[in-house]
Formats: C-alpha cells, structure tokens, sequence
C-alpha cells in the first residue's frame, strides 16, 4: 500500500503521528501544507514527536484569516497539492480533521480518482457558523474509509448515510498521550509562575474575534482571581491588542502569559494544573487520557465532543461572564471525574486504523 498523509496544523501532526510511527515510511509520502505559516506551529512538532521530515513542503501566500482568504488558502492548497498527488499516484490519501488542509486534500485526491481515508470522521457540533463543520461534512461524504473515534460518531454517519465504510478506532489524540507522557518532565523547560494553577486556552474565531465575547472570557478570568497559566495563540494575542484587553491581562497578578508553546509542554502543563479552561475540541479529548484526567472547562456555545461532557470529564459553559465565573469557583473546590474510562479509547487507534488499511484492497474498489 502506497500512501500520501496530508497534513497541515499542529493538532493534526499529533493525532496523525501515531499513524505515521506505525507505516512503512518507505511507501509513506508525508505532505505539510504550512497552513500556520509558523514554524512553531507546525515543524516544531514533527521535531519534537520524532516524525521525519515532511517530503514535501508547501509555501501558501499568508492571509488574513476572512472567509473571502480562507477560501483562497483552500484553492492554494488545491492547486500545487494536485501537481504532488499526480506525480506519487499513492493508492489512498489520508487526511484529519476538519482544516482547511483537510478538505483541500481530500477533494484534490477525490478528482484525482485517489480514494480518500478520513482519520478523526463523524465530529459534529451541528453549529453550521463553525468553518471546521463545513470541512468535516464535505470530507466525510467524499470519503471511502472512514475512522470514527466513538460509536457517536459512527452514528452521526450512519444518520447521513455516508458511502464510505466506517470504522470504530478510538481517537489517536489517546495514543499521542499514552506514548509521550512518559518523557514530558525531561522535554519542556517552562519554568511555572504558579504551584497550583488552572491551564487556560482559547483561539476559537467565534471567542477571540469577538469584542464582546472575548472580554466576557477575560472578565471571568480577572475576577476568579485563580492562578491562571495562559498560553497565547497568536490569533489571540492579537485581539488582545486590538479590544483593549492586553494591558489589563498583563497587568494581572493572577494570569501568566506564555507565547504559544510545543507539545510536550501544553502535556506539562496539562498534568501539573487543577482543570482546564479552553475551546479547544482537541485539549478536551486530550484530557480524558488515563495519564491526565482533568476536567475541562468548555468556553463554547455548543461542543463537537459531546461524549466528553456525557462522560463527565467537560462541562459545557457558553460565554457568560457569572456562569464561567460560578464555573471556576466550583470546580476549585472540587474538579472530580466520575468516568474512570475515556470515551475516545485506549490508546491504541493508530493501530488499529493501519491494520485496516493494510487489509484494503484498493484496487478492488470499483468506484476508481
């Protein structure tokens, strides 16, 4: 089996590099689109996992962010990703998520007669303002194989009577942790401000683009007066300047600013807090790992991780200031968890979703 993983943000190569770690690297071509234009958000981690070098790497003009850009981005990526795809003539191409990267890939693969494999498929928020529920909609019903980490999911495609096959693989997000977690005291080098603290992050459009969201966030966070460690996003940082707000963040005793920080050092962080403050879907998957375990404090109007709100392991807040607020004040005194078991596996869905493909017949699929 010769296959292309396209990949472009940094949850992706996290997720995907339990995959890559488990395939023949020999007839694996590994594609990273640059879609953060950031070597912190995107090299770094292939470094730090101790992934090889992508072989190839594709320069995208930066953009703004709008819709009218992000599409762009897309058709970007489309264009020289074509070109890639052509000359590898890989058996499948397997994408994650819900990117920009993600849909560009499989639609560029799907036209050129490649089947596509969907790593991370059936997520939903049903909230049709998020882009990645755009992304992940399209990519699923373009898909041959799909890998649904829960029975949730897998239901959620069986509901859209998806054409592809699906399986059940738990999500790598779990193996990521379980393989590294081991090595985390000795790969990070942050120094905490604060013993006790509570991890906060946020780079969500819907928050951080907003001036009245995103100062509702800030608010509750000045007035819990809990020790917060805060790694910024860029996307967020920016905001921060342009609403007023960095001063006042920075000027507060009780919340310590970081830039943006690697992955061994975001698991740190994880495992040394009391919970979690995030609109992270990923950080919210993380956290139910057997190695971390801490709630996970959602700052988001609706959630595409419902079985870690079921599970007991997120609380779902929205946007208002006292509730968030309420939210912290409680989850001080007690942040425990009932589950004893994450809802997204244990830790092994890379294997499982390489024996899967290896086990495919490609070439028997008459739909190419």
């Amino acid at each position: 089996m010769k296959i292309i993983i396209v990949i472009g943000t940094r949850p992706e190569i996290i997720k995907i590099a339990p995959i890559i770690k488990k395939l023949d690297r020999r007839k694996t071509t590994l594609i990273l689109t640059g879609q953060h234009y950031d070597y912190n958000m995107s090299l770094k981690f292939f470094d730090e996992l101790g992934l090889p070098k992508p072989d190839y790497k594709i320069n995208l003009n930066k953009v703004q962010n709008t819709t009218t850009d992000r599409a762009t981005q897309t058709g970007e990526i489309i264009l020289k990703l074509a070109k890639i795809i052509a000359s590898v003539d890989p058996d499948t191409v397997m994408v994650h998520g819900d990117t920009n990267t993600t849909f560009a890939a499989a639609i560029t693969a799907l036209k050129s007669g490649i089947p596509v494999n969907h790593v991370e498929s059936g997520i939903r928020s049903y909230d049709w303002a998020m882009p990645e529920e755009h992304n992940r909609i399209e990519v699923d019903h373009i898909s041959e194989i799909l890998f649904a980490p829960t029975n949730q999911t897998k239901k959620n495609l069986e509901n859209e009577n998806v054409h592809g096959k699906i399986f059940v693989t738990g999500n790598t997000a779990i193996d990521s942790v379980e393989q590294n977690i081991k090595n985390v005291e000795k790969k990070t080098d942050i120094s905490l401000k604060f013993d006790d603290f509570v991890l906060t992050t946020l780079h969500r459009g819907s928050n951080v683009d907003s001036k009245e969201n995103l100062s509702s966030i800030i608010n509750a966070l000045l007035k819990s007066n809990v020790n917060i460690i805060f790694p910024v996003h860029p996307r967020t940082k920016k905001n921060f300047v342009k609403f007023g707000l960095y001063d006042k963040i920075a000027n507060a005793k009780n919340i310590h600013m970081l830039p943006p920080v690697g992955y061994f050092d975001m698991l740190y962080l994880m495992k040394k807090c009391r919970f979690i403050i995030s609109d992270s879907g990923g950080l919210q998957e993380e956290a139910t790992s057997p190695q971390l375990r801490k709630k996970v404090l959602v700052i988001r109007k609706k959630t595409d991780r419902p079985e870690a709100v079921e599970s007991g392991f997120s609380e779902l807040l929205g946007l208002n200031s006292n509730k968030i607020l309420c939210a912290i004040k409680k989850n001080m005194s007690d942040s425990s968890i009932p589950s004893k078991t994450s809802p997204y596996g244990n830790g092994h869905a890379g294997e499982k979703i390489v024996k899967i493909l290896k086990n495919y017949n490609f070439k028997s699929d008459s739909r190419f």
